[in-house]
């Protein structure tokens, strides 16, 4: 799958499904499959054999499964919100527009753009580059 938008320990939120609504920080991502393991989501009960060589106990076993990746979205760890849509193509003409002009008022070289959630709100700040 082209493009994978999740990598290990980001936090994502589950979108469908019967976890729908819940979060959960990613534990492994299999691409050639498009899944992700995601910690406390997609519970299975899995039925093992007594193994004593390996000291495992028979039963059912509940572990978590993976989930497909179209069925999730990354949130930002530290306010929960859905960061979906915070590339810099969104925001190239405006970029473009006033880097000159950030050039001039810091006196640098150039101006690096990161992009955040603020109050709920995607936003831009700028930090110059002497």
């Amino acid at each position: 799958m082209p493009g994978l938008f999740v990598k290990k320990e980001d936090k994502v939120r589950v979108l469908t499904g019967k976890d729908r609504g819940k979060t959960g920080r990613v534990l492994r991502v299999i691409p050639g499959k498009g899944r992700v393991l995601v910690e406390g989501i997609a519970f299975v009960k899995r039925h093992t054999r007594p193994n004593p060589s390996k000291n495992i106990k028979g039963g059912i076993v509940e572990r978590e499964s993976t989930v497909h990746i179209s069925n999730l979205k990354v949130v930002c760890s530290e306010c929960g919100e859905a960061t979906e849509g915070l590339g810099f193509d969104r925001f190239r003409p405006k970029l473009e527009k006033n880097r000159d002009t950030l050039v001039a008022k810091y006196g640098c070289r150039t101006v690096r753009f990161q992009v955040h959630v603020k109050e709920g709100k995607t936003a831009l700040k700028a930090t110059p580059v002497r």
